[in-house]
């Protein structure tokens, strides 16, 4: 089982597929209404013309193709999670939500009813099993596409039904060899925005579907001392400096965000550092859990370098992760991902930063 965006990842993963000898069946998920006639043709994988593009795909193939409503556990697994922790001033990372609840667990299931062995992706990232048969999630072969911080999510028991053709490639690559193929979606552009959110201005979103978060309130300093007004927390994200709306001799940036008190909390570019964090919900790719300190590189955010830390178990369900050197705009609510090398060893939440 395929799953089909309708752009060129997907579609080459089930060429590929197809000539290596699966039987290849591609699914192109419903995701959300959200977003379906806003959203430009090709920048969305929630549009309709990426269903079609999609469908035409399939049909260059001559596989079977079927669309799958997922709007019903997207809505409360994705979206109302992405609402839930812009009011409690944390910020969301609802891709990596989508990817681990629907993408994966969710197609999995539908794949085990429909008796499919396998579930595929265009994600730029690899599998391979180490010499004592684990699995092992590595990052892509293009280390400037690698996507393999959003499925830190999967395990030995995923992993082994979890295929990803393209993570050996370059986009470049990608987009030759679906050239090669024939399809129509080779140069098709890339999604870039957050698919269910209309125009990508999810403070307009946050607004109309949650105007709760419209709770003006303080913005302050370390010191406690009344800086300007803010329009809710939801509305600001750690590291921020843009939009603050007040003058100072030196650059301000949100260095924390109070949503039981309501207040923003500023600083310096100094203070926007952090060297420590607590992460919870934690996975490992490869043992069940952590229970012993460990030196790994670690992914604050997707886009970002990795930077070398320790992380020590904290207590039964969190771990306390401490960098070599001050990380700028460590931001609850993103996840923390680890390697060793280039394999991903598994991830958690952002809980809290500790200076």
């Amino acid at each position: 089982m395929v799953a089909m965006s309708g752009g060129v990842d997907s579609s080459l993963a089930a060429a590929l597929l197809l000539e290596k000898g699966y039987d290849v069946v591609g699914v192109t998920m419903r995701l959300s209404d959200e977003n379906r006639d806003t959203a430009p043709d090709d920048r969305s994988c929630c549009s309709l013309s990426s269903v079609d593009d999609a469908r035409r795909v399939a049909d260059i193939l001559e596989i079977p193709h079927y669309v799958m409503d997922f709007t019903e556990p997207f809505e409360r697994l994705v979206i109302d999670y992405f609402f839930d922790e812009y009011l409690h001033g944390r910020t969301p990372n609802p891709c990596i939500a989508c990817n681990r609840h629907i993408k994966f667990e969710g197609l999995l299931h539908k794949a085990g009813e429909l008796g499919a062995s396998y579930v595929a992706t265009g994600h730029y990232a690899r599998i391979d099993r180490d010499e004592a048969g684990m699995y092992r999630l590595r990052k892509g072969a293009d280390l400037e596409k690698d996507q393999s911080y959003v499925l830190y999510h999967l395990n030995q028991r995923t992993l082994g039904h979890v295929l990803l053709p393209v993570g050996s490639f370059s986009k470049s690559e990608t987009r030759r060899m679906a050239e090669a193929y024939h399809l129509p979606v080779a140069h098709k552009a890339e999604s870039q925005e957050i698919c269910f959110v209309p125009r990508d201005d999810y403070k307009s979103y946050l607004r109309e579907k949650r105007p709760e978060c419209e709770r003006p309130g303080d913005i302050i300093d370390r010191a406690g001392n009344v800086l300007g007004r803010h329009e809710g927390v939801s509305f600001y994200t750690v590291g921020q400096r843009r939009g603050l709306g007040i003058a100072a001799p030196h650059p301000l940036y949100v260095i924390s965000l109070d949503a039981e008190k309501n207040l923003v909390v500023v600083g310096g570019a100094d203070e926007v550092h952090a060297r420590e964090l607590i992460a919870s919900e934690l996975n490992w790719t490869m043992w069940d859990k952590m229970d012993r300190e460990r030196m790994v590189q670690a992914k604050i955010r997707y886009g970002k370098r990795e930077a070398p830390a320790l992380i020590v178990p904290h207590d039964a369900e969190r771990l306390r992760v401490c960098f070599a050197e001050p990380q700028r705009a460590v931001t609850p609510g993103q996840s923390v991902v680890f390697y060793e090398k280039d394999i991903v060893l598994g991830g958690g939440i952002i809980d809290a930063v500790v200076s």
